[in-house]
């Protein structure tokens, strides 16, 4: 019996919860409060409105760091970074200058966004330039490069091709490379 009375009292009151919560959840909340994972204490976090935050990044000039010390790869590296105003998928656009007054720097434009990029070591043999202060990355392969936000974790710009990316790009549908499982030619 007790059990039947419990499920009538659920039933009639999971109505009346789900109403309340759609009313609540259409106002703004000022801060989101998590439990602290180290003290296990409830920690209220403030939060800033994405348009504030962006206004605040806009007036930012570019970082005039000069404690990075590029290594004579990197300066290696710097040489082969295509420059000027490459297109990107969705009508966008990256302007890439070299810096005049540091070698091997170079300011990268992405609309209103701004980054002041230097080359890093890759393995891969791809160029990769970094600007650590906005925790942005700059990958450029043969055949495409991109923008990505390590701090978002997500592409700001994608498939950004320059016209020597673009002439890789052709030659590669004319002659495709061979798959990683295909194994290498024998010698001749």
């Amino acid at each position: 019996m007790k059990k039947i009375l419990l499920v009538a009292a659920l039933s009639l009151a999971l109505p009346l919860a789900a109403t309340a919560q759609t009313s609540s959840s259409t106002a703004k909340p000022a801060a989101k409060t998590y439990k602290a994972p180290t003290t296990g204490k409830r920690v209220t976090q403030k939060v800033v409105p994405k348009p504030i935050i962006k206004e605040i990044e806009e007036a930012k000039p570019i970082s005039d760091d000069t404690n990075v010390v590029l290594t004579p790869e990197d300066l290696n590296a710097a040489k082969f970074v295509h420059t000027g105003t490459i297109k990107c998928e969705l009508g966008a656009s990256v302007n890439i200058e070299a810096d005049p007054n540091k070698e091997g720097f170079f300011n990268l434009s992405l609309g209103k966004q701004k980054f002041r990029m230097h080359p890093v070591n890759s393995r891969t043999g791809a160029i990769r330039l970094e600007d650590p202060r906005a925790e942005a990355m700059w990958l450029q392969l043969g055949n495409k490069s991109m923008l990505m936000s390590q701090k978002k974790g997500e592409r700001l710009a994608d498939d950004c091709k320059a016209a020597a990316q673009v002439a890789v790009e052709e030659e590669m549908k004319k002659n495709p490379p061979k798959s990683l499982f295909e194994g290498a030619d024998a010698p001749k």
